[in-house]
């Protein structure tokens, strides 16, 4: 396995840590990415039914797809027209209903909260008019926009996004199937070279790159719409 280096600066990686940190307030508790329905359906039943089925959602998913946006987010951090162009597009290309809102919900909620830190800048809305926030903008979009303006690496801020998000879908399965706590910290050690690899092939992807192979979890997010009894919100 290849690796990257990366430098960060303290006060970036403090950032970093903080934006990503379970206890910031982008309520991902609240949605599954489909494997709520996959666990009933029976295709999330164990350990290692969770493992393969998180490698293929990052590695030919929404992960993928996400880090690619993420990518060109932070490039365009202070372009607000080509901003604007990355975040209209991370809010068409996605599989369902739900999965709009899962994104569309924790991007908001992580642009303000991170206010903290800085009032957000604007971007621009489909009519090309420069809006302020709060405004709908899918969550790869905003770490990677946030993460630019404060100088943190594109990679890190990629590495880390990929790895809160799988932390937050391995949390979800651990009460859905259940699991243990331990056996969800192995499958996150485990997907250590799927996120890295997925993080340092989105570096040099193309917007026209996006999409994606992960038809079973796509279906998911679909069926999960009308599954008749829910805990998560997708």
């Amino acid at each position: 396995m290849t690796t990257t280096t990366t430098t960060i600066t303290e006060p970036a990686l403090l950032r970093l840590l903080a934006w990503l940190s379970p206890a910031f307030p982008t309520g991902g508790f609240a949605y599954s990415h489909g494997i709520e329905w996959a666990v009933e359906a029976g295709y999330v039943a164990d350990e290692t039914g969770l493992r393969v089925w998180l490698a293929d959602v990052i590695a030919h998913g929404a992960g993928r797809s996400d880090a690619i946006l993420l990518h060109h987010a932070h490039r365009a951090a202070f372009d607000a027209d080509a901003l604007g162009e990355v975040a209209e597009l991370a809010a068409a290309a996605v599989a369902s209903l739900e999965r709009r809102k899962e994104t569309l919900d924790q991007g908001t909620a992580f642009m303000l909260a991170v206010a903290a830190w800085e009032t957000p800048p604007p971007l621009l809305a489909a009519g090309r008019e420069a809006i302020a926030y709060p405004v709908a903008v899918a969550y790869p979009v905003a770490v990677g926009a946030v993460a630019g303006r404060h100088g943190v690496d594109a990679h890190a801020a990629c590495c880390g996004y990929l790895q809160a998000v799988a932390a937050n879908l391995i949390s979800a399965a651990v009460r859905l199937v259940p699991l243990g706590q331990s056996a969800g910290l192995r499958v996150l050690a485990a997907l250590e070279p799927v996120l890295l690899e997925t993080a340092r092939d989105a570096a040099s992807a193309t917007l026209d790159d996006l999409g994606g192979c992960a038809f079973r979890s796509d279906l998911a997010s679909m069926r999960h719409e009308t599954q008749y009894t829910r805990l998560f919100r997708s």
